[in-house]
């Protein structure tokens, strides 16, 4: 009864389950890492116990305890008396642990009862997952959290190496800012992968991974690290200064954009420990007043950067000269020209006639920075406030304060005020206020004195005239450097006779009845006047008069 029922079960499963008589195939494929416990079934329902079993691998039979059991096998391997194989009564083989060159593909054939062949095949894959698996980025500086540095110029080497069993695939991912989610720089079928990059910069900062795949277990194994490129601008810093709402300070800016990460910017005094600002930025100001300007100081700006030796910083200054107690900025790297104090020109001295209006200029145009300009009034320099009475008007350098209706109450000095870090000037104009009436006076006045002067010459002039043959014959006779004298010419009435010779004093006269009229002409001889004496008779006296006016008669 029994061998009937053992014979219909069989009949059963070799209805359900093929025969591998002839070309048996896969049965199932066991994947396992050396040093493993693996075990391949061959026929194993649980019910029907094969009475042989047989294993071969590769074509060739297995004899078990000699063919996979051999020396090398680890101290503490699981064996059993000294076999690292072993075979169950259900036919299956057992690996006390699997090492490399294990893989293959073992076949199985058990005798069942009613003498039936069971035939399996079972593929065992041995692989090892990528270990050892090292990476290197040089040349690079780690910081504290694990991040690698390089700087911008440099030839940068990339080095990684893993091992897996029976073989690997190395590849090199780059993920940047700019390169998406990643992108591929390099793989091979090898035990290690390098590659260099040249001259990097600053777009290959990002995080580079190695990964290795195992082509039979497709086990990986990854290794990343985050790449930073340092790296600074060509140039020095770019130091300016800006205009601040307290007239008292200068606000000096250095600025060094185009740096990673951001400098270490310090504002302080060259040859001196003060530091007046420091900070990690690419911009810093600072504020100094006239308590920190002196002549002959250097204001530096300094830059810091881990990408620049400490021998290397860049740097941009201000020297602070002083000629004439004016402290001024020469040009250093960037000012446009030397800072300047204030100086405020114009009229200072002005007048305006009672009710009217009057305009005060000012023109600021030297100071550097720019100076704040304002109106003062009175020696106390109260500020002018804008209204119905002041006004004030601004064109570039100009200034101008116009008063509206003039008054006596509007005399005295103003203050044309400008100020700059620098220093404080003042340009002092002072105002008279003529009364109304003091205008017509005045005109009368001069009318008078315009027509006094008019009138005194006239009657110089009138004089002069009346006794111009005095005043000729003075300033003819009473030139002593003239060098052409006078002479008398002496005329007979009977006989005219002219002869020269000095002029002597005349006696009294002898005859009566007989008169000498006597004649003074002057003849131009050198450039000057001469003088002639006629003598005539009286009969020709009368002739002679009415002819001669100018005559003088002795």
């Amino acid at each position: 009864m029994m061998t009937t029922t053992v014979k219909l079960l069989c009949l059963c499963w070799c209805a359900a389950v093929p025969v591998w008589a002839d070309e048996p195939s896969a049965e199932s494929i066991i994947a396992a890492s050396p040093g493993d416990v693996v075990r391949l079934p061959c026929y194993g329902d649980g019910q029907v116990t094969p009475s042989r079993t047989t294993w071969s691998k590769d074509g060739q039979q297995l004899s078990l305890g000699v063919t996979l059991t051999d020396t090398g096998d680890p101290p503490s391997s699981p064996t059993r008396a000294g076999r690292r194989l072993d075979l169950l009564e259900d036919g299956s083989l057992d690996f006390w642990w699997v090492r490399e060159g294990d893989e293959g593909v073992y076949l199985c054939a058990a005798q069942l009862p009613g003498n039936i062949t069971w035939h399996g095949r079972v593929l065992l894959q041995v692989a090892s997952a990528p270990a050892n698996m090292s990476m290197s980025i040089v040349p690079a500086t780690l910081l504290s959290n694990g991040t690698l540095v390089t700087y911008r110029g440099s030839t940068v080497s990339f080095h990684c190496a893993a091992s897996s069993y029976p073989s690997q695939r190395l590849t090199w991912i780059f993920r940047g800012a700019s390169a998406g989610d990643g992108s591929l720089v390099s793989t091979a079928e090898t035990s290690w992968l390098d590659f260099r990059l040249k001259d990097i910069q600053a777009d290959a900062q990002g995080v580079y991974s190695c990964t290795a795949n195992n082509t039979v277990s497709h086990q990986a194994a990854n290794k990343s690290a985050q790449l930073l490129v340092y790296y600074v601008p060509d140039r020095h810093p770019e130091c300016t200064w800006l205009r601040s709402q307290d007239h008292t300070q200068v606000l000096f800016n250095c600025s060094w954009p185009g740096s990673y990460p951001a400098p270490t910017l310090r504002w302080g005094e060259e040859g001196a420990r003060r530091v007046f600002a420091s900070g990690v930025t690419d911009s810093l100001t600072v504020a100094l007043n006239r308590s920190l300007l002196s002549g002959g100081q250097t204001v530096r700006c300094t830059a810091q950067h881990l990408a620049l030796a400490p021998a290397q910083e860049r740097s941009c200054s201000f020297l602070l000269g002083k000629h004439d107690m004016v402290v001024w900025f020469p040009l250093t790297n960037c000012w446009p020209r030397p800072t300047e104090p204030p100086y405020p020109e114009g009229e200072p001295l002005v007048s305006a006639q009672e009710g009217s209006n009057v305009t005060l200029a000012c023109t600021e145009s030297t100071s550097v920075p720019p100076a704040a300009t304002t109106w003062r009034r009175g020696l106390e320099q109260v500020e002018v406030v804008i209204g119905t009475k002041y006004f004030l008007f601004e064109d570039g350098p100009a200034y101008w304060l116009t008063i509206a209706n003039v008054s006596k109450d509007d005399e005295g000095v103003y203050f044309c005020r400008s100020e700059n870090p620098l220093g404080v000037r003042e340009l002092e104009v002072y105002l008279t206020v003529r009364a109304s009436s003091s205008a017509f006076t005045g005109a009368i006045v001069g009318v008078f004195i315009a027509a006094l002067i008019v009138g005194w010459a006239a009657v110089v002039a009138k004089v002069v005239y009346a006794n111009r043959h005095r005043v000729c014959l003075g300033g003819a006779l009473g030139r002593p450097d003239n060098n052409c004298g006078d002479v008398l010419s002496l005329v007979d009435s009977d006989d005219e006779q002219i002869f020269q010779a000095p002029v002597p004093r005349l006696p009294p006269p002898t005859d009566a009845g007989r008169t000498t009229l006597v004649q003074i002409h002057h003849i131009p001889t050198c450039e000057k006047e001469d003088m002639r004496m006629t003598i005539r008779t009286p009969e020709e006296e009368d002739e002679a008069r009415e002819e001669l006016p100018d005559l003088v008669t002795f």
